[in-house]
């Protein structure tokens, strides 16, 4: 059995759902942050799809490449804000995260 463009595209888009869901039903910053690189690890596993469905060009790999790259910004950048907050509420949770209220 082979696999085909479909097989990953399946797998990318329920990663992603799974991204989507997590992000929108946790209220953990860090269990939000796992998610949106759930989310862009699958559209790596898209662009790298397509770019296996088209071998002559590699503009999936290049953009998957950028892609990861902005995601470890992200993550680095993410976790600095999620300690700063830990600093001043001493939780994690993003319900508690009011800090333009004053």
């Amino acid at each position: 059995m082979e696999l085909g463009l479909g097989h990953f595209i399946g797998l990318a888009s329920l990663l992603f759902g799974i991204g989507a869901v997590g992000f929108l039903v946790r209220r953990n910053l860090l269990i939000q942050l796992m998610s949106i690189e759930l989310m862009l690890n699958a559209v790596n596993l898209t662009l790298i799809a397509i770019n296996r469905w088209m071998p002559g060009n590699h503009a999936g790999q290049v953009f998957a490449f950028f892609n990861i790259a902005i995601a470890a910004a992200g993550a680095a950048v993410g976790l600095a804000i999620v300690i700063s907050v830990f600093r001043l509420k001493k939780s994690v949770q993003s319900d508690s995260v009011d800090l333009l209220k004053h």
